[in-house]
């Protein structure tokens, strides 16, 4: 089966690029983008061997697994580039329902997951992380603002040295490929892309992902450079920054940070 776009996104004229191997469909996309390109318009890859996460984290991607990035070039401010990330996490939670819902029609070895989103870009099965997605943003000399979101999912294998527990679809029994879980995710991109509007739509995105959130109203502890900061995962705001509601009554917004949930938390804070 061939990387193909789904009905939804081809009908909102969305392009295509397809690549056996790469080292980043992020920087293809960014190669595209100051070439001229202005998208909407979705890179993917059977494999990437030199792709980044946050931090600059590696992010390779072994064959069978989902390595793709949408490039738009938008006229808006940075800050309402970055409300991206919360649509993007939706989309894929979507077409991670889809996918496993379709194989556990197909057969009854399929198992059921509830998957759900982790700020600020992380998709979680469970406790695990199967999904990161990461926004890069470029001014172009033309005009506009160059935004590429890349997304990794773990569908075959999955990472053991990162600093989350991390899964696959296959060690969850959900046996799905990469070519159809992206079909599935360009057609959940162009819904949630469409909600969104350019920023204009984030109260209904941030209503929908706080609803699937990973950790709201659990104890939290926020790695920010040097610092921690600890209390109740409280919400996100109209920034998308994660409020935590610390133990002096505070609440305190955050715009980056790794985060740690539950006892994992609560260890943290102790030590």
């Amino acid at each position: 089966m061939a990387f193909a776009l789904g009905p939804r996104a081809r009908a909102a004229s969305t392009k295509l690029a397809v690549f056996d191997t790469t080292g980043s469909t992020n920087d293809d996309a960014k190669e595209h983008a100051r070439a001229g390109e202005r998208g909407p318009m979705w890179f993917v890859t059977t494999e990437q061997t030199a792709g980044r996460g946050r931090r600059q984290r590696p992010w390779v991607a072994p064959r069978g697994n989902l390595a793709n990035s949408l490039l738009e070039v938008l006229d808006i401010a940075p800050a309402q580039a970055a409300t991206l990330g919360f649509a993007a996490g939706l989309a894929v939670e979507a077409a991670l329902q889809r996918v496993s819902l379709e194989a556990r029609l197909r057969g009854p070895g399929s198992a059921g997951m509830d998957f759900r989103l982790k700020w600020p870009n992380d998709v979680l099965a469970g406790r695990s992380k199967i999904c990161g997605i990461g926004l890069e943003a470029e001014p172009m000399a033309t005009g506009g603002l160059a935004v590429v979101v890349g997304i990794g999912i773990n569908v075959v294998a999955s990472p053991k040295d990162t600093p989350y527990p991390a899964t696959s679809l296959r060690e969850l029994g959900i046996d799905v490929d990469a070519e159809g879980l992206f079909a599935a995710l360009s057609d959940a991109w162009a819904d949630y892309r469409a909600i969104w509007d350019n920023g204009r739509g984030f109260s209904a995105i941030r209503a929908a992902w706080l609803e699937r959130a990973a950790g709201l109203g659990e104890p939290v502890s926020v790695q920010t450079g040097s610092s921690t900061i600890s209390g109740i995962f409280d919400t996100i705001d109209d920034a998308g920054c994660l409020i935590v509601a610390t133990a002096d009554g505070r609440r305190v917004p955050i715009s980056a940070g790794d985060v740690h949930f539950g006892s994992a938390a609560s260890a943290r804070t102790a030590g």
